[in-house]
């Protein structure tokens, strides 16, 4: 059963850094597609990044601040987020499903995926 553990989670000023890590129990990775989302009290649950063995998807406000990598090896999947503005405070789950995502789509959506983490919260403060 697929299942994740993130970590990274935290407080930081406009302008700042951090670092969100999702490690995923299965024996290996390299068929999954495994992707970042966010959600705040009372607003639905949105992408952030997604990684597919077929190509990466990112939600348009993640381009050019966030940074996803993709660790087959160690079954990781790091999202750096740069830049960080209040907007971006939410709790941040990890999510991933079994197969390759057409990367001609916008696939990083969350009904699109199965198994899901508990959830890091950060909060960015102005």
């Amino acid at each position: 059963q697929l299942e994740f553990v993130e970590s990274g989670g935290g407080s930081v000023q406009r302008g700042g850094s951090l670092t969100l890590s999702c490690q995923a129990s299965v024996f290996s990775i390299d068929h999954y597609t495994i992707g970042w989302f966010r959600q705040n009290p009372g607003s639905l649950r949105e992408g952030v990044a997604c990684s597919s063995p077929s190509g990466s998807d990112y939600e348009d406000f993640a381009k050019g601040r966030f940074t996803l990598t993709r660790d087959n090896a160690k079954k990781t999947v790091t999202l750096q987020m740069n830049n960080l503005q209040p907007t971006d405070t939410g709790v941040y789950f990890c999510a991933g499903r079994y197969g390759t995502m057409n990367r001609k789509i916008h696939y990083c959506e969350p009904i699109n995926f199965e198994s899901w983490g508990q959830g890091t919260r950060i909060t960015v403060s102005s």
